[in-house]
């Protein structure tokens, strides 16, 4: 089974445009999720992260996302502190799932793809492209945050360049039904 990998700065629509190949019926693990779901019920993970942050990152047993945002997105250590923490676990998560499908390739779906080092068990990149005027008002919107809230988490992310330039695809996501179309073409022509 090939594993096809999805990423895309923050903003770029990735979501939007895994969906697009969910409705083509090819399965699609999307790694932020799933994180988000083993930090807030793994109890090892929970363990890990209240010791390297602090009793605040759960309150009343909920991750306290806002909390962790402040520290790591403004501290490239803390980032990968946390990023150490989750990505193993996320990593032997994604393998079960892997071993649970049963189709020609997977999609996994990585905002930080290239970051984690992940990249490196997939067998073809796709990465989704958007201006960052756009990014940002998307993210801004969605999240209801400020402009220098998106901008620090940008700052830790791999420029569009970085990606594209070790990326087997390219889909431009400004106008969705163009997407859709990019998206068509790669199915039928390159996977």
């Amino acid at each position: 089974m090939k594993i096809i990998g999805l990423t895309g700065g923050i903003g770029s629509g990735k979501s939007t445009i895994a969906k697009e190949f969910a409705a083509r019926g090819i399965p699609v693990y999307n790694s932020d999720d799933e994180a988000k779901k083993l930090i807030a019920t793994n109890a090892q993970l929970r363990q890990r992260i209240t010791e390297t942050f602090g009793e605040n990152a759960y309150i009343n047993g909920q991750y306290n996302k806002a909390y962790i945002a402040q520290i790591v997105f403004n501290d490239a250590n803390q980032l990968a502190q946390l990023n150490a923490i989750v990505h193993p676990a996320l990593a032997v998560h994604f393998r079960e799932w892997v071993q649970q499908q049963n189709t020609p390739y997977v999609i996994k779906e990585a905002a930080i793809l290239f970051e984690s080092g992940s990249y490196k068990d997939c067998d073809f990149i796709i990465s989704v492209v958007a201006p960052e005027d756009l990014r940002i008002a998307r993210v801004i919107a969605r999240d209801h945050c400020t402009e220098a809230q998106v901008k620090a988490r940008m700052a830790q992310q791999w420029t569009d360049a970085q990606r594209i330039a070790l990326s087997n695809a390219v889909i431009e996501n400004i106008d969705l039904e163009k997407a859709k179309q990019q998206v068509e073409r790669i199915v039928k022509c390159e996977l």
